[in-house]
């Protein structure tokens, strides 16, 4: 299952069902779980992790150095992939920027082509990325979240659960669970059907419009909001948006501003 051309380090560890395609190059201790495929041209670079059932696609490259003029490129550092990630043409993902940093995936993620995810990057379960998005050092994103296809975002920010950002978006503040969010830094609302496809019932989403109402369209400001939203018992589920923007990321959190009007 290893093509001839493909040039492999000794220090590397393939599982026998893994299936490495034409001149791939994986440069490092890399380990390749079961039923994985590796197309033709990708690399691996360093210590990458490829959890089992993982596609990664022609050209890729995964584990190469950050982009940090700082980076000392003796670091040890990885990325760790889980299962049954598609991973398709051009994405490129980067190493941790510090002894030990990892950048991870979790399971069952969606990169299209072009995709690019910088050091320290975390990224949860069943996520899907379009074409060119570019995700900057240490964001974290959550899960079953949907971001279009040439959004950008600064670093260190953080994407929450069942959210859908539109494409070509530019976002430099938080975007919270289950939220809508396009162009420059600016929430439209909640993604109301992808929680109802995602198996929401109708009191778990009442539940969230009001905490969402109450947080960002009462006139409030956000630390108002949070305290009135505070003295109030919620279920779990809109519990997870109130815990969400009481501990922003020194980003801050995107404002609602509804509408498609002209900025």
């Amino acid at each position: 299952m290893i093509h001839p051309t493909a040039l492999i380090d000794p220090k590397a560890q393939i599982d026998p069902t893994a299936e490495i395609g034409p001149y791939v190059v994986i440069d490092g201790a890399a380990e390749v779980g079961a039923g994985c495929k590796i197309e033709a041209h990708a690399q691996l670079v360093g210590h990458v992790v490829v959890g089992e059932g993982t596609r990664i696609g022609r050209g890729a490259v995964i584990g190469g150095e950050p982009q940090d003029l700082g980076f000392d490129p003796a670091t040890e550092s990885s990325v760790v992939l889980g299962r049954n990630n598609v991973i398709r043409e051009h994405v490129t993902i980067h190493r941790g920027s510090k002894p030990g940093g990892v950048t991870r995936m979790g399971d069952g993620n969606f990169l299209m082509v072009g995709c690019h995810l910088a050091h320290d990057v975390v990224l949860g379960d069943k996520n899907i990325i379009a074409n060119s998005v570019l995700l900057a050092g240490h964001i974290h994103v959550g899960n079953s979240t949907f971001i279009g296809g040439g959004a950008v975002f600064h670093q260190f920010l953080r994407i929450g659960d069942f959210c859908v950002v539109q494409g070509n978006g530019s976002f430099s503040k938080d975007i919270p669970h289950y939220c809508a969010a396009q162009r420059i830094n600016r929430i439209t609302g909640l993604n109301v059907i992808g929680l109802r496809r995602q198996g929401f019932n109708a009191e778990e989403r009442a539940a969230i419009k009001e905490l969402f109402q109450l947080l960002f369209c009462e006139g409030m400001n956000l630390s108002q909001a949070i305290a009135q939203a505070a003295a109030k018992e919620w279920p779990e589920k809109a519990r997870r948006l109130l815990d969400f923007v009481q501990a922003p990321s020194k980003k801050g959190v995107c404002p609602v501003r509804p509408g498609r009007e002209d900025d």
